[in-house]
């Protein structure tokens, strides 16, 4: 089995800024769209979480990368290519996997920091290169954006139930109390070498810390059939679905 730490949504390069903790629930803000997009901020609702975050570059009527998507029934489709999914694919990220997306985040004034927000337990992969023109329409009709244009020769879109978290509770928090957003407290079964992109000694700290790697997506554990990470990951889905 494997576990995903998944970096998505806004921060200073894509955005401009933190997405927000809004009510006491962490508000993932997707990065701005380029191309392939029917979905603007103003659609999902999020057009003055958008303003504030960007301050004022962006707004309701532009257009947004809305991956990952959580429907109302409960499923999460998530699109994926390029380098990002060739690490993935090499790394055997399959059916039975999860995806943990984290994200910078921010309540008011406070500081930035890293924190969990959504999951999504993989039962299906998508390849967008081979799969039936039905399939694909099937995904565009949802406005996914990786089913309306090829952003790769190897896209794929990842399905399978999930959700996004309703509080921004301390459990689901990355990020050390005094920070920076890249510290992290890092749960006590991740030990050096065991997470990609992450394979210098300089980054496994004393007193259970991690620093984080500044850029990249995808971030893969293989947990094989270990308890201690399995029940870790429960956990942290339980709290997730914590209304």
């Amino acid at each position: 089995m494997r576990i995903v730490f998944s970096r998505k949504g806004f921060d200073s390069a894509s955005g401009g800024g933190p997405s927000p903790i809004i009510g006491g629930r962490p508000v993932s803000l997707p990065i701005p769209a380029s191309r392939y997009s029917r979905t603007t901020y103003g659609d999902l609702g999020l057009g003055d979480a958008a303003e504030a975050a960007s301050r004022g570059v962006l707004g309701a009527g532009d257009p947004c990368h809305h991956d990952p998507m959580f429907t109302d029934e409960g499923m999460c489709l998530f699109g994926q290519g390029g380098a990002a999914q060739t690490h993935l694919a090499n790394r055997g990220v399959g059916v039975g996997d999860v995806f943990l997306f984290f994200g910078l985040f921010r309540e008011g004034s406070g500081d930035p920091h890293h924190r969990i927000f959504g999951y999504q337990r993989v039962e299906d992969i998508v390849d967008l290169s081979a799969c039936d023109e039905a399939r694909r329409a099937e995904l565009a009709a949802l406005g996914h954006p990786h089913a309306l244009g090829m952003h790769a020769k190897n896209d794929c879109i990842y399905v399978g139930k999930g959700r996004t978290a309703q509080r921004a509770s301390d459990p689901l928090r990355l990020t050390v109390p005094e920070g920076p957003p890249s510290l992290w407290n890092r749960p006590g079964w991740l030990k050096k070498g065991g997470l990609s992109y992450h394979d210098r000694a300089d980054r496994w700290l004393r007193g259970g810390r991690l620093r984080s790697v500044a850029r990249g997506q995808e971030f893969v554990a293989d947990v094989g059939r270990r308890r201690a990470p399995r029940e870790w990951l429960e956990t942290v889905i339980d709290e997730i679905n914590r209304s």
